[in-house]
């Protein structure tokens, strides 16, 4: 993707967001956001898309063997939970006292 113009979400790390669409959609399940990946359009999303890897030892990890960890997913798959509103909303973005800030746009609310 090109430096130039860089995407701008409405996700940022520490969110909860329920997932929409793919193997662990789940509409009333909200799940904290662990990374943002800007360039790939991509976060990763705690307990979702969970892989299993293998490990070679090394001198951190001397066993080695099989790790279960989450892998990214597209933020497209995504959307942000609202807690008032107790369902995923979007976000709009508006001006308060010269700071962009998020709202949400079932309850109103601003999101921290």
């Amino acid at each position: 993707m090109s430096t130039r113009f860089k995407p701008k979400f409405n996700i940022k790390k520490g969110d909860t967001v329920v997932v929409i669409a793919g193997d662990d959609k789940d509409l009333k399940k909200p799940r904290k956001v662990l990374e943002v990946i800007i360039d790939k359009s991509r976060v990763l999303v705690e307990g979702v898309n969970i892989i299993t890897k293998h490990t070679k030892p090394s001198a951190q990890n001397t066993k080695g063997g099989i790790v279960k960890q989450e892998a990214p997913i597209s933020i497209s798959n995504i959307m942000l939970w609202d807690a008032k509103a107790g369902a995923a909303t979007k976000v709009k973005r508006t001006r308060e006292t010269g700071k962009l800030v998020r709202v949400s746009k079932k309850s109103g609310e601003v999101i921290k």
